[in-house]
């Protein structure tokens, strides 16, 4: 499995930005897609963006559409800018990658296998 090792979390006040990064070990462009989900204590993982595998298609869930962009460069990197951020959005912020050549308009959370050890973001008021 593709080894992933997420980065650029931190501590800001509510209506900042972050910006986070995901690296793989190996180029993922045109065969993994790719997501980012949010979790927090006591809570399941859960996902709020998602990208193709050629970044043709992007899909965000409704409490991020608006706020959060999805995108990923032709190699190995994938990011998540997170602006406006609130202080639900606080939490463990985990990069996941599909099985290869996964389809995606059948693509289920379930179908992420592979994770880092994520990255945490902190949102004060």
């Amino acid at each position: 499995q593709v080894q992933l090792v997420e980065s650029g979390g931190g501590s800001v006040q509510t209506g900042g930005s972050l910006k986070l990064s995901c690296v793989a070990s190996e180029d993922t462009w045109n065969k993994y897609c790719m997501a980012w989900f949010h979790q927090t204590p006591g809570k399941e993982r859960e996902e709020v963006a998602r990208i193709s595998a050629a970044a043709t298609e992007t899909s965000y869930t409704d409490s991020v559409q608006g706020r959060f962009r999805i995108f990923r460069d032709n190699g190995k990197t994938l990011y998540l800018q997170m602006d406006r951020l609130k202080r639900d959005d606080t939490g463990m912020y985990y990069c996941g990658a599909s099985r290869p050549l996964a389809n995606w308009y059948t693509l289920r959370s379930a179908d992420f296998i592979s994770w880092g050890h994520g990255t945490q973001v902190t949102v004060s008021s």
